[in-house]
């Protein structure tokens, strides 16, 4: 049985005792929460838990009033390996910022953050206001702080590892900076940063064909992850990329991270 699920199995307030420990602890001060009662000045409760009793996965929120969308939320699950845990999903918005409805279509539908459905025109607003591809609203350049959490909550229980999926390319270099390596997609990921190089394939399909496909931003994370978002991919003729975004499959080792790096020195 895995941790979270072995977690799931005690009372309420002492599994809501061990998930605390996910949640950044700059986030209480900067949105006013009381750390030991998860609640607003007003009493209002501030926090979520959702671990039901026998459950692999367990997810952590954080709302405050103004947005409709969380302010921080962090999924983990068991995998097969008890020694390994998995980092679903890594939600930061910050409520200051300007938002865009590039999470569903101009109908209203979930885009799945793009991948089954586009809503171009807030697509364009997102990317020129320096959002990348995927955020409705910037985040609060927490990453590290984040992992450092996540990092202490697998301490404590002697899990080994960190597994992810990196949905996007600019995920993909975040998490290799913060000491991740691949189970799959490295050579995806350095063949991107081959052709995006002057003069290469990649580099050459930044012709303005689209907004997205910028040819200034060849050398930027934010640049080429839009560009690949746009599906510039299918269109560089080379074999490794010929079906496309493959999100790649990437791991830390607790106390131990060891960076794969595939852009080295990222601008974003």
């Amino acid at each position: 049985m895995g941790w979270i699920q072995r977690i799931s199995l005690l009372p309420r307030a002492e599994k809501e005792g061990v998930y605390r420990i996910l949640i950044p602890p700059s986030l209480y001060p900067r949105f006013c929460v009381d750390p030991l009662h998860f609640v607003f000045e007003n009493g209002e409760r501030a926090v979520r838990f959702f671990c039901p009793e026998k459950d692999r996965t367990c997810l952590v929120e954080l709302k405050i009033p103004s947005m409709e969308e969380p302010a921080y939320s962090i999924q983990v699950s068991d995998t097969v390996d008890a020694t390994q845990i998995e980092m679903d999903f890594l939600i930061v918005n910050d409520p200051g910022s300007p938002k865009f409805d590039t999470n569903v279509d101009q109908e209203g539908r979930d885009t799945l953050f793009g991948w089954a459905a586009r809503n171009i025109p807030e697509e364009l607003k997102a990317m020129d206001a320096g959002f990348f591809p995927g955020q409705v609203r910037k985040g609060l350049s927490m990453t590290r702080e984040v992992f450092q959490v996540l990092e202490f909550f697998c301490r404590i229980f002697g899990i080994k590892s960190i597994r992810l999926d990196a949905l996007f390319y600019h995920n993909a270099i975040t998490y290799e900076r913060q000491g991740f390596g691949y189970f799959e997609g490295y050579a995806q990921m350095k063949r991107i940063n081959e052709l995006f190089q002057p003069g290469k394939a990649l580099y050459e399909r930044l012709d303005g064909s689209t907004p997205f496909r910028k040819r200034e931003l060849a050398g930027t994370v934010r640049g080429r992850s839009w560009a690949i978002h746009d599906g510039i991919l299918l269109d560089c003729g080379d074999p490794l990329l010929e079906d496309g975004w493959s999100s790649p499959i990437m791991y830390r080792m607790v106390g131990n991270p060891r960076a794969m790096v595939t852009f080295p020195d990222p601008v974003y």
